[in-house]
């Protein structure tokens, strides 16, 4: 897969280092000359000196064969116009936009961008890491806003203890796709059987999220919305 990382920063920078290691092949551009050195001394020479809010450079680093453009600068209105200029002047089918200020996550939805990266939503879904385990968390919006990341985690008195994926019935529009299980990531697979003290990772639309309370953590305690 083919993509363009726009913004070199630390977020940029260990983006490329995992996508190459996945072995992607991609493009960084960086516009500041030295940062974009330092960049390209470790990395080699698929970082170019380049202001990505410009066509002409999207262009010369292939944006109309790219699969993805991620802009992740961090100046939001920079995000914005690489994703605009990837969508509707190379039709790139997927772009991932940075959004700094959470005010503007509507905004970019709303303009079309596929993905949204929003480093304040993340801290405080870390935060909310120490509400009570009777609650969903909400991770991340995903598409249209339609959609949230959640995580559930599983307690004594779950439904879901002891159970396979197959044995829980989950609501239209809601999709298990891993758990956290001492401190590692595990794929969900049909012979899975849940325990005390699992974090599952679901996506669900926001309209779901009550039955999937009641599938995995159990029915929603009185005075509480989830």
């Amino acid at each position: 897969m083919y993509v363009i990382v726009v913004g070199g920063g630390k977020v940029g920078y260990y983006l490329t280092k995992e996508l190459l290691a996945a072995g992607h092949e991609l493009v960084l551009l960086e516009k500041d000359g030295r940062r974009a050195r330092q960049i390209a001394d470790e990395v080699g020479s698929i970082v170019l000196q380049r202001d990505g809010c410009e066509g002409k450079h999207l262009a010369e680093a292939g944006a109309n064969r790219a699969a993805i453009v991620a802009a992740v600068t961090g100046d939001d209105e920079d995000n914005l116009v690489v994703c605009q200029m990837a969508k509707h002047h190379f039709d790139v089918p997927r772009t991932i936009a940075r959004v700094n200020n959470p005010r503007n996550e509507s905004l970019f939805r709303h303009l079309g961008v596929d993905e949204i990266i929003s480093p304040t939503r993340m801290a405080l879904a870390a935060i909310e890491q120490d509400i009570p385990v009777h609650e969903l968390l909400h991770l991340a919006q995903l598409q249209s806003g339609d959609l949230e990341l959640l995580e559930a985690q599983i307690g004594d008195d779950s439904p879901a203890v002891g159970r396979r994926p197959g044995d829980i019935i989950l609501p239209d529009g809601c999709s298990l796709f891993a758990l956290i299980r001492d401190d590692n990531a595990v794929a969900i697979k049909p012979d899975t059987s849940f325990q005390a003290g699992d974090k599952v990772l679901a996506i669900a639309r926001s309209d779901a999220e009550s039955e999937l309370h009641r599938a995995l953590i159990g029915a929603t305690p009185q005075g509480s919305t989830a």
